[in-house]
């Protein structure tokens, strides 16, 4: 059982022990469409093949000294009807196929975006978000055009290949001999040629995802680029990429030049001619049916010209599935326990012995302290001492390695992991806003918040006057990770997102950098009005958002060497005398 720290409450259990189990328990998601395809492709196939013999039957009719036109009437009825026929079963087959590919690719997609949403803040430092936008897309579009119209023409090319055989056999067994032979040497050729196109289908989608990551962070970093004049040196690595990316598919393409089974079909059928005709002239076969032969076994022409293109659908396919399912599968550390305790947080926090390593580094070392619901703690050390990492133990973004964080005395991994971080709000310098209105960021935590509230919690923070400067107000679209916005603007925005979610717990990691001084004492004084009530924990630079704090924490090296009120630890603290210099300077 994987861990996640999101799941929807009916989610279908689909086999992921692989990525052909994984498809094949998604295409049995829909079962009536699979059967539909198949018995459509069967009585399509047999209907041209239908249409072959009749054509053979008629043959045999004219070529007769007396022949009755109502019988050959008759035969051209059932060349319509079974013409009809196959025009019928084409569109079942089509709908039903073209169906079940866009069902996967949207149950794929939902599915893996589902996992991400459950993936933990570890996972998500580690990811190129390129690549996973290259696997959230193009792989898995690649599903939909490996079942259409990969797996409908493969489907098909099966029933073109058995089914000419069968009535080929049918007319005479004598005559399955080229038409055997042919076949099994074409198994051979298919699965050689896939074997040879695997390992490059596969670098092709990884080489995709590795581009793409590249290209999506120069783009995220164009102001990184243009300020250190990186242009041509981003241009040439993408393009060193691009070229990779090309190498691969010339290399797709000489498998597919040495492709020999439609020389070979030339050859074979030349030889179903010469065969059938040797045999209608000892007498063991009739004309008709050496033209009934002819026509089947010309049939093969499609199953072999398009495996050429189909396997290759199937390949990419299968590289893009075992992609997508890679992450879905890849474990994560934390779990968001459903079950767990779910009820109103008074605020209380407490740290046992914790600590905490990240990639066998350690971070903090045996924290212990306790505070009560109400306090304002803030949190002070240089620059690597685990500040940023304590805060994240307390709404489990990470998970202790030793000791226990409890909030009102229970152990986190013992709470409702939704129910915990609803109840815990951070801001943080680095502010991220979504592309959406500026209404829908500050209430983003609080969606059903009335417009009221909004600018309520807006004023709060000092972000309703400027927001009255755009043209349109709290409707106001911010751009992406609001790039039109100035720092200290994302941070008044995520303020009175805080402010309206009114949280037990606030966390401001540095939340007021980019703010002027003036914004900031309004901001604190509004702070002070809401901490009354909820457990505050700050980390800053700010000497007056340290002072008026009832605790600080004195971080050194991931050690927590001391904790005391202000006045207290100037006192007694060297090390924090040190700090509060330096800040002060």
């Amino acid at each position: 059982m994987v861990k996640r720290e999101f799941t929807l409450e009916h989610e279908y259990a689909y086999n992921r022990r692989g990525p052909v189990p994984w498809l094949v328990s998604h295409l049995l998601r829909y079962p009536i469409f699979p059967i539909a395809m198949v018995l459509a492709a069967v009585v399509n196939n047999l209907a041209y093949g239908g249409i072959q013999v009749y054509v053979g039957r008629a043959f045999d009719l004219i070529v007769r000294p007396t022949w009755a036109e109502a019988a050959l009437l008759a035969i051209a009825v059932s060349v319509v009807a079974t013409a009809a026929a196959q025009g019928v079963t084409g569109l079942v087959r089509n709908f039903s196929v073209s169906f079940i590919a866009q069902r996967i690719e949207r149950d794929a997609r939902d599915e893996l975006y589902v996992s991400l949403l459950g993936k933990s803040q570890t996972f998500h430092g580690r990811q190129r978000i390129g690549d996973i936008m290259a696997r959230a897309t193009n792989d898995v579009q690649m599903l939909n055009a490996m079942f259409s119209p990969g797996l409908m023409l493969i489907v098909d090319s099966m029933m073109g290949l058995v089914i000419p055989l069968f009535l080929i056999a049918q007319l005479s067994p004598r005559l399955l001999l080229v038409p055997g032979i042919f076949t099994v040497l074409l198994a051979l050729t298919v699965y050689d040629y896939n074997r040879r196109l695997k390992p490059i289908s596969t670098a092709q989608r990884e080489q995709y995802g590795l581009m793409n990551a590249r290209l999506a962070e120069s783009v995220a970093g164009i102001e990184v680029v243009k300020a250190n004049a990186q242009e041509a040196q981003e241009w040439e690595r993408f393009a060193h990429n691009a070229r990779v990316f090309r190498d691969y598919f010339v290399k797709q393409g000489g498998i597919e030049a040495r492709y020999w089974p439609m020389l070979a079909f030339s050859f074979s059928y030349a030889g179903c001619i010469l065969h059938g005709l040797l045999l209608w002239q000892q007498g063991v076969t009739t004309l008709g049916q050496i033209v009934a032969f002819v026509g089947l076994f010309s049939a093969l022409r499609f199953p072999t010209f398009i495996s050429i293109f189909t396997f290759n659908l199937v390949q990419l396919g299968l590289a893009s599935a075992e992609r997508v399912l890679s992450m879905i599968n890849t474990e994560t550390h934390l779990d968001e326990n459903a079950a767990g305790i779910a009820q109103p947080v008074r605020g209380e926090v407490a740290f046992e012995n914790v600590s905490y390593s990240y990639d066998g580094n350690p971070v903090l070392r045996n924290i212990t302290f306790a505070v009560r619901s109400g306090e304002t703690v803030a949190i002070v050390g240089q620059t690597g001492s685990g500040k940023t990492t304590l805060t994240r133990l307390i709404n489990r973004i990470f998970d202790a390695d030793s000791g226990r964080v409890l909030i009102d005395g229970v152990d986190v991994r013992d709470w409702s992991l939704a129910s915990l971080r609803s109840q815990i709000s951070t801001i943080e310098q680095d502010v991220f806003l979504f592309s959406r209105t500026l209404a829908e960021n500050i209430a983003f935590g609080c969606a059903d918040a009335s417009q009221a509230a909004i600018e309520e919690a807006a004023r709060e923070a000092q972000a309703h006057d400027f927001i009255l400067d755009f043209a349109d107000g709290y409707e106001t679209e911010v751009g992406e990770r609001g790039v039109t916005l100035s720092g200290g603007q994302r941070q008044r925005i995520a303020i009175a997102r805080a402010f309206l979610t009114d949280p037990r717990i606030l966390i401001l990691d540095d939340s007021t950098s980019a703010i002027d001084s003036a914004t900031e004492d309004r901001i604190q004084q509004a702070m002070r009005r809401i901490s009354r009530a909820r457990t505050t924990f700050i980390i800053t630079h700010r000497l007056s958002q340290i002072r008026w704090a009832d605790r600080i924490l004195v971080l050194r090296r991931g050690e927590l060497i001391d904790q005391g009120p202000h006045e207290t630890l100037m006192a007694r603290c060297e090390p924090y005398r040190r700090i509060f210099t330096r800040y002060e300077r």
